[in-house]
């Protein structure tokens, strides 16, 4: 009969003797996994918070560096427009020799001034003569024997070179002494 008793008994009344057996410590063992649970979920938000907030510096930094990097080279285009000028300039003020008089004047001027403007924006002349050879910075265009000059430096330059910003625009055309 006892079996036919427990059966019909609903199930929350049989689990009642089960927990009286158990005493208090069920309730308070829930608890503690449900603590233990809401703690693991706030590590979890915590490091996610922390890669949100990590991955955020990144790219606002990233930005930094391409605005200044967009600000330091937005006149790129311009100013390597202008270097066909100073050339221009150099040979004028090549063929009008050594002598003094109003058209070397007013050529040099014209290039201080130009040399003037662009300096301010960045832009600096990459003339090597006597300097070690630089790949970097310049384009060996033949080798010739160095009077003077020790093997593997600039004996002449054909045609400057320029650097905006420490950025190489335009390489020098240059003669290298022989070894």
């Amino acid at each position: 009969m006892t079996n036919a008793s427990q059966q019909d008994t609903p199930d929350h009344e049989r689990a009642q003797p089960a927990a009286a057996e158990q005493g208090e410590d069920a309730p308070q063992a829930l608890l503690e996994e449900q603590v233990q649970l809401l703690q693991a979920e706030l590590e979890q938000l915590r490091a996610q918070s922390l890669l949100e907030r990590a991955d955020l510096d990144n790219q606002r930094k990233r930005l930094a560096r391409e605005v200044d990097a967009a600000r330091r080279f937005a006149n790129e285009r311009l100013l390597g427009s202008l270097l066909p000028v100073f050339d221009s300039l150099d040979a004028g003020l090549a063929a009008a020799g050594a002598e003094a008089g109003p058209l070397r004047e007013g050529l040099e001027l014209t290039h201080r001034q130009l040399t003037k403007a662009t300096e301010d924006h960045g832009l600096r002349v990459v003339d090597p003569v006597g300097e070690p050879f630089d790949p970097e910075r310049h384009q060996a265009i033949s080798q010739a024997d160095g009077d003077g000059v020790p093997p593997g430096h600039v004996v002449q330059v054909f045609q400057k070179g320029y650097l905006l910003n420490d950025r190489l625009l335009r390489p020098a055309l240059v003669v290298v002494a022989k070894d």
